[in-house]
């Protein structure tokens, strides 16, 4: 029993027969939803490019469905991650030719995610037309989850980031990022499913899905009004320096001594505030290099005032039982405590298959791309009495992370050298990472970068102050500490994965009867 429509009806569309034309939609609704994300913030084209993408595959055989799926993650990552070519080309020393192929290889596998996705959709529902509406979302969000945990994980671009300034934000803090990407992907199967009932005579059918439909675009206002969290009357002074240093002397051994005058200077006016923050690696040496640039921050600092800096840490390790590398961030003056980074970002700062990849072609020799990653479960940074839980750079873009991390602290705080991807896109997507992580979790988010965007983030995910990229300056501003937790730092994505699971599960058994 099969429940697809008659050859007549007018969503069995005459493109979806069309190869080329098929596969050219597919690319544009990927492409388009770069466009829901920063800088250009259309999040109403999320909803609109997944019915677009239901419109072509829904009626495809299944064994197609693998492509499909493909062409989708080759518009949604081509447009939206090729801005990792600044990094293998400008930044790796790459020939023109060889960072476009790996370019077109990152972009490929990234889409594999989307066409692996489609393939387990097609395997589940069959042609059953019911069952691949209602499988949709689920299938994204698994696709989605996949792609966020498998290889390190690439938890970038998901749907539900556009709404940091959509009316579905006040499911962040209910559900995380992955609940708001369910309901945009079920908005779009919801709105085909009442077309199509409508079409069929179905009036009370549609009206009751298209409730359903609306009722979290309803709701989800009423939600960001609540106060999830407990935010502190009495507010801290906090400054942060942008030192816009070129990365093309980052890690010249010429320019080191400079980086570090640079950010003593912006620093200068600025000593008694009670968190100071320098971005990531803005102290360019190991920590066992650095005595005397710690002993001078120490003089300065004001007697309740705390230094967060980023730091290459170099040291033992018990538990590897040899010396290692981090990435990591520490606590100066009225404040304590390191942190090292534990996601680490592939062939940036370590290279896979290190014994074969070494010394092939610049990109994978780049400065500072032998870290490994920290320990899990560290604890906060102190500042001032305050618990600040600090993200190195990408690790902002992992939800669950965050969230879980989050729960003993006050403040958060990221640390990032965005100068990697120049003037692209790709730091103003990684801002609204941040937002949309301080939104999950009802705190404020700090954000000290070296170029930008440097920002002070509320609970509610809005910049109350932020600096201009490209430029050297001092950011100051208040912020306030949070206490409590949202119910997605109690629970995290396991919720809406659940259901997600539910889904699949009552389909396969319910909707069509074994034979």
């Amino acid at each position: 029993m099969t429940h697809e429509p008659s050859p007549s009806h007018p969503l069995n569309l005459k493109f979806s027969a069309n190869p080329w034309f098929s596969s050219a939609i597919l690319l544009i609704a990927g492409a388009v939803q770069t466009l829901t994300f920063s800088p250009f913030h259309l999040w109403w084209l999320g909803p609109l490019s997944a019915f677009l993408i239901l419109l072509v595959a829904l009626h495809q055989p299944s064994e197609k469905l693998f492509r499909a799926g493909w062409l989708v993650g080759l518009g949604l990552f081509g447009s939206g991650a090729s801005w990792i070519y600044i990094s293998i080309s400008e930044h790796g020393n790459t020939p023109v030719p060889v960072a476009v192929i790996l370019m077109v290889l990152f972009v490929a596998g990234l889409a594999l995610f989307h066409g692996l996705a489609f393939w387990f959709w097609g395997k589940l529902a069959k042609q059953n037309l019911i069952r691949r509406l209602i499988l949709f979302p689920a299938i994204w969000l698994l696709g989605d989850w996949l792609r966020g945990w498998l290889l390190t994980g690439f938890p970038w671009l998901y749907l539900g980031t556009a709404h940091t300034d959509g009316p579905l934000a006040g499911l962040a803090p209910v559900t995380g990022v992955h609940g708001i990407t369910f309901w945009v992907t079920a908005t779009a199967a919801a709105a085909y499913a009442f077309w199509w009932l409508l079409r069929a005579g179905r009036t009370k059918a549609a009206a009751a899905t298209i409730v359903v439909a609306l009722l979290p675009w309803v709701v989800a206002p009423a939600l960001n009004k609540i106060d999830w969290t407990e935010i502190s009357e009495e507010p801290a002074s906090f400054v942060t320096m942008q030192g816009n240093i070129p990365q093309q002397i980052k890690w010249d051994p010429d320019f080191l001594r400079d980086q570090i005058v640079t950010y003593l200077g912006m620093t200068e006016e600025h000593w008694q505030a009670d968190i100071i923050l320098w971005p990531e690696t803005a102290i360019p040496i190991p920590q066992d290099q650095a005595g005397p640039i710690f002993a001078h921050i120490q003089e300065r600092l004001g007697e309740n005032s705390t230094l967060i800096t980023g730091i290459p840490w170099y040291g033992y390790s018990e538990k590897k039982a040899g010396n290692t590398f981090h990435n990591s961030i520490m606590a100066l003056g009225n404040g304590d405590g390191i942190y090292h980074k534990q996601k680490l970002v592939p062939f940036g700062e370590y290279v896979p298959l290190e014994g074969l990849l070494r010394g092939l072609i610049g990109f994978f020799d780049l400065p500072m791309s032998s870290f490994s990653p920290g320990p899990s479960n560290q604890s906060p940074l102190q500042a001032n009495g305050t618990n600040v839980m600090p993200y190195i750079c990408y690790e902002v873009a992992y939800p669950d992370f965050v969230a879980f991390n989050a729960r003993n602290s006050g403040l958060l705080l990221t640390i990032s050298n965005d100068g990697w991807f120049g003037d692209s896109i790709g730091p103003l997507q990684h801002l609204q990472l941040a937002r949309m992580r301080a939104l999950e979790t009802g705190r404020y988010m700090l954000r000290g970068t070296n170029n930008g965007v440097t920002t002070i983030i509320n609970e509610k995910g809005q910049m109350t102050e932020r600096a201009p990229q490209f430029k050297r300056t001092v950011l100051t501003g208040e912020v306030f500490t949070a206490s409590g937790s949202t119910p997605y730092m109690q629970t995290g994505s396991w919720p809406v994965l659940t259901l997600a699971l539910i889904l699949i599960v009552f389909v396969r058994e319910r909707v069509i009867p074994k034979r």
